[in-house]
């Protein structure tokens, strides 16, 4: 098996990297890199186990992996090098689409194929809670606010769910059953963008309840790409979107005060459909995974490739990140959260 490697089009001296992304892919393998280096610090094989990883999350406290593979999802212990895992949340009948934990740590929230959302207790190992969402759920995001969920689903519905009074408080239907593929939430709870099959993002402005303004306000609609859309993500500090595609692209778009979505740039160099992303934490960096068996980091102020990481066998469909912050010579200041 040859040795993973990382290229890269810039130079420059390397530095001590604390700062780790992990991908998951269809050849069943979840990968650790140190981000700067581009090195392969440690594979999960899963040998025995089936199935493809469908998403990747990381605790709070920078402890714990999470892999939602098919029916199930798999905890890892970030600091071993097993392979070994150290829960594995069995529940869901069919894909495990989405994972996601509370910010205290406690719960881990899932998404699935089969129409559910279930919150499992991470302390006892047990399914606390499950919402019957009655279409296959394909993303789900925690509130900021810590007390609200949102998710969006095949049917066309992304819809909120109050945690304290265990309901469906709010449900939108922006394309009517065009199945919507990803959303997400700004890190303070202000703005709200999904984007379905079709290539077309649709963006709210999140109002307070008590407000006595709608909770979810249309602000704008606009079309992303021309092919198939896998992901949305607002950057942390909300001054842009990035959106990936199956047409081997990812569009970068400003945002303006008043909610005005701007093409800045189109990251241009995968080969294949680009499946998720990552912001750095200081928006300055944005890292994507690909059908074509690679992850990039690109620095978003030129749109280049700054790392390229090789290694998978079969295309990657995840990816996440364990935040730590380089040393303030680094040529490459980024840290991740």
């Amino acid at each position: 098996m040859p040795a993973p490697t990382a290229t890269s089009k810039n130079s420059g001296s390397r530095h001590d990297m604390s700062v780790i992304l992990v991908t998951g892919s269809y050849d069943h393998e979840i990968r650790f890199w140190e981000a700067w280096s581009g090195i392969c610090s440690r594979t999960i094989a899963r040998t025995g186990e089936s199935g493809q990883v469908n998403r990747l999350a990381i605790s709070p406290d920078k402890r714990l992996l999470a892999a939602a593979i098919h029916k199930k999802v798999n905890i890892y212990d970030i600091a071993s090098s097993s392979s070994e895992h150290l829960i594995t949340f069995e529940g869901h009948s069919r894909n495990v689409t989405s994972v996601s934990f509370h910010s205290e740590g406690k719960w881990l929230v899932t998404g699935s194929e089969d129409g559910t959302i279930k919150i499992w207790d991470l302390r006892s190992g047990h399914l606390h809670r499950t919402y019957d969402n009655g279409n296959a759920v394909n993303d789900v995001c925690v509130h900021p606010n810590q007390g609200e969920l949102i998710s969006c689903d095949q049917a066309g519905s992304i819809k909120q769910w109050d945690l304290s009074e265990n309901i469906c408080s709010h449900e939108l239907t922006p394309a009517g059953k065009t199945p919507i593929r990803s959303i997400s939430l700004a890190l303070d709870g202000s703005c709200l963008v999904a984007g379905n099959n079709k290539g077309q993002c649709y963006v709210w402005k999140v109002n307070d309840e008590s407000s006595g303004l709608p909770r979810f306000q249309a602000v704008t609609t606009f079309h992303a790409h021309n092919k198939y859309l896998t992901r949305c993500l607002l950057s942390p500090d909300a001054k842009c979107l990035a959106t990936c595609s199956a047409d081997t692209t990812v569009a970068i778009w400003s945002i303006s005060s008043n909610y005005e979505f701007k093409l800045e740039r189109s990251l241009i160099g995968h080969q294949r459909w680009v499946w998720d992303c990552a912001f750095s934490a200081d928006s300055a960096y944005l890292v994507t995974a690909s059908s074509d068996h690679t992850a990039r980091l690109w620095e978003m102020a030129s749109g280049e490739t700054v790392r390229q990481y090789n290694g998978h066998h079969k295309g990657l469909y995840c990816l996440n990140h364990a935040p730590a912050k380089l040393p303030s010579q680094s040529i490459l200041s980024l840290y991740f959260c």
